[in-house]
C-alpha cells in the first residue's frame, strides 16, 4: 500500500493511527489500521497490521525507537516481518497461531499468547494492559492504554464503513449490499460476535474482564475509530457475554 493512501493522525496524546485501504478477498472493503503508542520512556509500542510504507516509517522514526511490535490475532500477521526487518532490536509478540504461520520466514518472537503461561509479562504492562481471548476463533488479543482511556483491537469489534481508511481513495469504504450494518449497534454484528466465539464460557470471562477497564475510545483495525462512548459500544455488542 502506497504512502499516498495512508492517513496518519494523532488520535490523542501519544497515540497515533495509520489507516489505509484493505479489501478482504480483494473485494470487501474492510480497511486496515496500525496503532502506535509513544511510551513515557520515549520508546514506541506498535500494533503492526498494515504495510510499513515510507510515510509510516517516517512517522514511527519521529516518535522514537520502536521497542515493541505486536500481532493482535491469528490473522493479523502479514506485515510483522516488514516491521521486524526495519526494527531488528524490537521485541515481537503474537498469538501462537500467528507465530506458526510465520515459521517459513524464520522470524524470532519474544512471546506467544496462547503458549506462554497466563499472567506472563512482556515489558509494556505498566502503560499498556492486554487480554488474550482464547475463546475467539481468531485468538484475539485486546490492549488497553489507561493514560488515554483507549481500547485497541483487531477483529473483535468492527465499526464499518471504513470511511477514514478509504478517505484518500475514490471508494466510500461501504461494504456492498451490507453498507454500514457492521457496527457494534447492529444485530448483524452481534450475530457475528456470537458465531465467532468458539468457547462461550471463555468469551464471557474475558469480555467481562475487559469491561472492567476504564476506556472511552476504541481503535479497531477495521472501520472508523470510536472516539467517544466506546464502553457503551462494547457493552452493546457483547451484552450476551457480560456477566452481571
Amino acid at each position: 500500500m502506497t504512502s499516498q493512501n495512508t492517513v496518519i493522525r494523532e488520535v490523542t496524546k501519544d497515540v497515533w493511527t495509520f489507516s489505509c485501504p484493505f479489501s478482504r478477498f480483494g473485494i470487501i472493503p474492510f480497511g486496515g489500521r496500525s496503532t502506535a503508542i509513544k511510551l513515557s520512556s520515549g520508546d514506541v509500542w506498535v500494533l503492526a497490521s498494515t504495510p510499513l510504507n515510507d510515510a509510516t516509517k517516517t512517522k514511527l522514526d519521529e516518535l522514537g525507537p520502536v521497542k515493541y511490535i505486536v500481532g493482535a490475532d491469528a490473522v493479523h500477521h502479514l506485515f510483522l516481518g516488514e516491521f521486524k526487518k526495519q526494527y531488528p532490536s524490537a521485541k515481537m509478540f503474537a498469538p501462537e497461531e500467528a507465530i506458526q504461520k510465520k515459521t517459513k520466514e524464520g522470524l524470532a518472537f519474544d512471546g506467544s499468547w496462547g503458549k506462554d503461561p497466563e499472567g506472563t509479562l512482556y515489558g509494556f504492562e505498566s502503560e499498556i494492559q492486554h487480554r488474550f481471548l482464547a475463546g475467539h476463533q481468531n485468538k484475539e488479543v485486546v490492549f488497553f492504554h489507561p493514560a488515554s482511556k483507549t481500547l485497541i483491537e483487531a477483529d473483535l469489534l468492527l465499526n464499518m464503513p471504513a470511511r477514514e481508511q478509504y478517505s484518500k481513495t475514490s471508494s466510500s469504504g461501504n461494504i456492498p449490499l451490507i453498507g454500514g450494518w457492521v457496527n457494534p449497534w447492529s444485530g448483524l454484528h452481534k450475530k457475528l460476535a456470537w458465531a465467532t466465539a468458539t468457547d462461550k464460557a471463555a468469551m464471557k470471562r474475558d469480555c467481562t474482564a475487559i469491561d472492567q477497564w476504564d476506556f472511552t475510545r476504541i481503535i479497531p483495525c477495521h472501520g472508523d475509530v470510536i472516539e467517544e462512548k466506546g464502553k457503551d459500544a462494547f457493552r452493546e455488542l457483547f451484552q450476551a457475554f457480560l456477566v452481571d
